[in-house]
């Protein structure tokens, strides 16, 4: 994916006038910055919701997956959840947390906002047709997520898979797992610029994404 076609980052030097800019603690994108896309979708209120107006301006974490995944799903959203609540509640009010499903024939309103309840009441679910799904995930820059194998479960409950170590407690409410989605499982971090400077994938910490929080908020403090 061209987006994940990632640099490091080296600081430019501060003065005695001014502050040093800062790095990021998750994976940087390289210059020249992809703009946060534009697609909309349905959220699961049942109303229509365009991502780049509803969000325009303001720190913006994506995830592209589905409410059966076993692990990284999950994870990544308590990881960003649990980072909001580390942050200053002024700050944390200010951010926004999308989950676009890629799993339109299993994920209905009811199943993905009882899916994201766990995790935070206010991350904005979406939905759509699998047409509207594959646009938005091209819009963002990442390969279409598509049907795989079936998810290993514990024998006589369909519901219930083992756990992979640092896979974050949750619940799929007696629901049977059944087969499993390919997905980008990258947490996309957009800026108050509407640019996207860093990437979280698996293994990022919550405090890296706590402490980047503030870079987001003010893209100019980041290092170029």
């Amino acid at each position: 994916m061209a987006l994940l076609l990632l640099t490091g980052l080296t600081a430019c030097s501060g003065s005695k006038h001014t502050a040093a800019p800062l790095a990021y603690h998750g994976v940087e994108t390289q210059a020249p910055q992809p703009l946060r896309p534009s697609f909309v979708l349905t959220d699961t209120s049942g109303k229509r919701y365009d991502f780049a107006a509803e969000t325009r301006g303001r720190p913006t974490y994506v995830y592209f997956g589905y409410t059966h995944c076993p692990d990284e799903c999950p994870t990544a959203m308590s990881d960003v959840a649990s980072a909001l609540r580390k942050a200053p509640k002024d700050e944390a009010a200010k951010a926004v947390v999308v989950f676009v499903t890629t799993d339109p024939k299993r994920d209905t309103p009811a199943v993905l906002r009882r899916f994201l309840d766990q995790f935070s009441p206010s991350i904005v679910g979406l939905l759509g047709t699998q047409a509207e799904l594959d646009a938005a995930q091209t819009a963002a820059g990442v390969r279409v997520a598509s049907v795989g194998a079936p998810i290993p479960t514990v024998p006589g409950h369909p519901d219930q898979h083992l756990t992979e170590a640092g896979t974050a407690p949750h619940n799929h409410f007696g629901q049977p797992l059944g087969y499993s989605v390919t997905h980008s499982a990258v947490i996309f971090a957009y800026n108050a610029d509407d640019r996207l400077p860093v990437l979280y994938p698996g293994g990022v910490t919550v405090a890296d994404i706590a402490n980047d929080l503030p870079l987001l908020l003010d893209p100019r403090r980041a290092a170029d």
